[in-house]
């Protein structure tokens, strides 16, 4: 059975790994063409072409994973809170809801790595 620190580890890996690639692919579109994921109301909204967005976002992203890899409790949250926006950002536009719903399952195993990364001596982990 794997314990409690196997598992945290597990997630802050997958949760550090996952938002560096998806970040990294914002340059290279080869796994998807990211721009299409933005609702209209999100494009009309933009300073910025599209493209260029979510070359922006995809830094965020690596930056994510990076705070996730250094920092797994405060990284989480951010990873966390970036899904939930990412989701709502679906929900708003009509389209991609399935992927809308799995980045809000994604959170909430951010949320779970944020819980388990928490100091053992604040209180129960």
């Amino acid at each position: 059975m794997a314990s409690i620190q196997q598992l945290q580890q597990t997630l802050k890996f997958t949760f550090g790994l996952v938002p560096i690639v998806a970040g990294l692919d914002k340059f290279t579109n080869l796994l998807a063409n990211w721009a299409d994921y933005l609702s209209g109301f999100m494009v009309n909204m933009l300073p910025l072409e599209p493209a260029a967005f979510m070359k922006v976002v995809g830094v965020i992203e690596i930056v994510a994973g990076i705070l996730v890899l250094i920092r797994p409790r405060i990284g989480a949250y951010v990873v966390m809170a970036w899904l939930i926006c990412i989701a709502l950002q679906l929900v708003m536009g009509g389209h991609y809801l399935d992927v809308a719903v799995r980045d809000l399952v994604m959170a909430v195993g951010a949320y779970t790595l944020a819980q388990l990364s928490r100091d053992p001596a604040a209180g129960k982990v």
